[in-house]
């Protein structure tokens, strides 16, 4: 395992693309967004001085933080060891929020400097922060609340096919409105994935304890894998109470930016965290969540971009998933140059240096529908961002 806390990075030019977005498999909604037709990726990448690049998923919409509080510390600090130049970025952001973008973007950071380390070391990732298989578990995930019969049959098909365990759809449809609708797909989707297939459901918060209360008394309780999140993800006292009601493990954490919440979750009754690796303030604090979890004897697994962030979970316990969105994320293949395999319920990451995955620029020439790039010349010195 290699440590970047002793690395020193000195930064010469940093890009932010954004690509074409590119068609969903299956027009894609949930309980209060959607239907997606189109997804895209933006990608930022850091250059140091030897020409190593580092890249990553990455918000393109808050570049004001990026120019204010993250960048000029990256770029005018070539000689600090990273355990002190990612503390100082940390706290960069302060007054922007640490339950906001600003930490996610941090983490957006972080990943692309493990991956730019990584590269010149010529090692992947994956081994890089420890794992010792290039291999994980995966889960099926999609069933939009928008899907017909005939469509979920044909997404469970193609999942079965390529050997999961555990299937989870999406639930709360027109904004939790239309619970009876819910209850008659899950029920049709039971029939479809058999016994030996595990289910779960999410509501992405649309619910009251109540409501999901009464769709667990509809299709029974020991039906399913996993409830991921049925009630806000901020009402913490509701979460308990519907965590003392019902025997179903309740899954959280993808809202969440920062490991400081998950012990909340935790002593809430929560028994399935789900940390996002590009939405959380880095790869440490990723960690922290991986290791409560462990602590704790509780359920774990990660999303967002599965494709990038699969190497994380290689350093979690064997039971540990990562979910595959394949109708939103697998249009986004033909960008990569080098990417994972698909088989027997299990992603097989490249034995390649950095991340598992690699975008082909020279393919996404044309594709690149804007681009911003910073040299060290164009940023200023750091100066705190102060609100009072």
């Amino acid at each position: 395992m290699y440590q970047i806390e002793n690395e020193h990075f000195n930064i010469k030019k940093i890009s932010i693309r954004d690509l074409e977005p590119v068609k969903v498999v299956t027009p894609f909604q949930d309980a209060t967004m959607g239907p997606f037709f189109k997804f895209g990726i933006t990608l930022i990448t850091i250059e140091d001085n030897e020409g190593n690049i580092g890249e990553a998923p990455i918000y393109s919409s808050y570049t004001n933080i990026l120019e204010r509080c993250l960048f000029p510390i990256l770029f005018n600090n070539p000689t600090m060891p990273y355990r002190e130049l990612y503390y100082q970025m940390y706290w960069s952001i302060r007054n922007e929020g640490f339950k906001g973008p600003a930490s996610a973007l941090l983490g957006q950071v972080d990943i692309a400097l493990h991956d730019l380390d990584a590269r010149r070391k010529d090692i992947p990732l994956y081994k890089y922060i420890g794992g010792t298989s290039n291999t994980v578990k995966m889960y099926g995930s999609g069933g939009g609340t928008n899907y017909t019969y005939q469509q979920l049959e044909n997404e469970i098909g193609l999942f079965c096919d390529a050997g999961i365990d555990c299937y989870k759809m999406k639930v709360g449809k027109g904004f939790g409105n239309q619970l009876k609708e819910d209850i008659d797909r899950v029920k049709f989707v039971r029939t479809l994935i058999g016994p030996d297939i595990k289910l779960a459901v999410d509501a992405n918060q649309i619910w009251t304890g109540t409501q999901a209360l009464k769709f667990l008394d509809a299709i029974g309780e020991d039906g399913l894998e996993w409830f991921e999140e049925p009630i806000h993800s901020a009402s913490y006292e509701q979460i308990e109470e519907l965590a003392k009601q019902t025997s179903v493990v309740l899954a959280y954490g993808e809202s969440d930016r920062t490991s400081k919440i998950f012990p909340t979750l935790v002593n809430s009754g929560v028994r399935h965290l789900q940390p996002v690796p590009t939405q959380i303030g880095g790869i440490k604090e990723w960690m922290e969540v991986r290791d409560l979890a462990q602590q704790n004897g509780l359920e774990f697994s990660s999303g967002g971009y599965s494709l990038y962030s699969s190497f994380l979970i290689t350093s979690a316990p064997e039971n540990a998933r990562v979910e595959y969105l394949y109708s939103i994320m697998h249009g986004l293949e033909k960008y990569f140059s080098a990417g994972i395999t698909w088989k027997n319920g299990r992603f097989i990451l490249p034995e390649i240096s950095g991340l598992p995955v690699r975008i082909n620029w020279d393919y996404c020439l044309g594709k690149v529908v804007s681009e911003k790039v910073w040299n060290k010349c164009d940023v200023r010195p750091y100066v705190p961002a102060v609100s009072i």
